[in-house]
C-alpha cells in the first residue's frame, strides 16, 4: 500500500502561482511513477503531468499546462510537487496525485490515489 496526501491547494487570482505537494508513505516511493490529475465538476479526471520514478527523470504534461506547470519529485523526502504558474480560471479543479508502476498518462493504470486538494482560480 502507498498512502498519498496532497497539500498546497487554495484560492488564487488569475496569473498567480501555487505549489502542490504530495507526500507518500508506505512502500518504496522511488519504485513508483507519479502523476498529477485534476477533475472539475461535470468533467472527466484528466492527466495534468507525470514524472518517472527517478528524481530528474522523464516528465510529461498536458498541452493545456505546458510552459506553466512543472512537476518534480524528491525521493529522499518521498514527495512529488506541482509548481503551477500563470494560473487561469480554467485550471480550477480538484487536483489529485497518484502512483503507478509504469510511466503512463492512463489514469486506469494508477493504483494509488490521494484524497485531492481544491485549487480555485478567480478571474
Amino acid at each position: 500500500q502507498v498512502q498519498l496526501v496532497e497539500s498546497g491547494g487554495g484560492l488564487v487570482q488569475a496569473r498567480g502561482s501555487l505549489r502542490l505537494s504530495c507526500a507518500a508513505s508506505g512502500r518504496t516511493f522511488s519504485n513508483y511513477h507519479m502523476g498529477w490529475f485534476r477533475q472539475a465538476p461535470g468533467t472527466e479526471r484528466e492527466l495534468v503531468s507525470a514524472i518517472s520514478n527517478r528524481s530528474g527523470g522523464r516528465t510529461d504534461y498536458a498541452d493545456s499546462v505546458k510552459g506553466r506547470f512543472t512537476i518534480s519529485r524528491d525521493n529522499a523526502k518521498n514527495t512529488v510537487y506541482l509548481q503551477m504558474n500563470s494560473l487561469k480560471p480554467e485550471d480550477t479543479a480538484v487536483y489529485y496525485c497518484a502512483a503507478a508502476r509504469s510511466f503512463t498518462g492512463d489514469k486506469q493504470r494508477y493504483t494509488y490515489w490521494g484524497q485531492g486538494t481544491q485549487v480555485t482560480v478567480s478571474s
